[in-house]
């Protein structure tokens, strides 16, 4: 275990963590108008209404499948008698199909942020970063999930999984993660270079997401039409 490998994989996530913690807390003080996606709805509607609840949807279940990857131990999966055959097919069939609605809804968007002269003059040098580093990340996610198809290949809840975990405990286990497949590396890699910019992009606005519609009291509207008299 060299250097690097220390650098890259037990000291790089804190950096990361910090700086998109601090980030957010800083652009949220100093910028609390600008956690918008600067919607751009009014200069084009028809590619938008495809392309923003392909990505959108899809990216959750990416999400999800990620924490279920990466959180869940391989030995809670054995107690709940999930088979390894069972559990990777899944993964392949929901992760994959999840990983290509989130690459396709993302490519309608981005075409569309090209061809429509509006949406492209509201583009800006942080979008022309963050966008095709984006579409990098799930993309190498994608060729991660396609490689994992194999009988006989990389399992990543025996090595990323058990890396990731580890970060958690502030004890990393480097070997982990550096003997892991290439595409994997840089895969984490690409994330952990996402989420440094984080903060100072658009992508801040998934934290105004309005969960709190879901909880919220129904609005009790009065008629104006006047009660009728007894």
């Amino acid at each position: 275990m060299n250097h690097l490998h220390i650098a890259l994989w037990g000291v790089l996530p804190y950096l990361v963590l910090t700086l998109f913690t601090a980030g957010t807390a800083w652009r949220y003080h100093y910028d609390r108008f600008g956690f918008t996606t600067r919607s751009s709805q009014l200069h084009e509607h028809r590619m938008l209404a495809i392309g923003g609840p392909l990505f959108h949807y899809g990216l959750l279940f990416v999400i999800a499948g990620h924490v279920v990857g990466l959180l869940i131990p391989e030995t809670l999966t054995e107690r709940l008698r999930v088979s390894e055959s069972l559990y990777h097919a899944n993964a392949l069939l929901v992760g994959g199909t999840a990983g290509l609605a989130t690459v396709t809804g993302l490519g309608i968007l981005l075409y569309r942020r090209l061809r429509v002269p509006a949406v492209r003059a509201a583009t800006s040098r942080g979008d022309r970063v963050v966008y095709p580093l984006l579409a990098t990340v799930l993309l190498a996610g994608l060729t991660a999930t396609a490689t994992g198809a194999g009988h006989h290949s990389y399992d990543y809840r025996r090595g990323v999984s058990i890396w990731f975990r580890s970060l958690f405990t502030l004890d990393p286990d480097v070997p982990a993660m550096a003997h892991a497949p290439l595409v994997y590396r840089i895969h984490a890699l690409l994330a952990m270079a996402l989420f440094a910019l984080w903060p100072f992009s658009r992508l801040v606005h998934a934290f105004t997401a309005p969960i709190g519609y879901l909880t919220r009291p129904y609005v009790v509207y009065r008629s104006r039409t006047p009660a009728p008299r007894r």
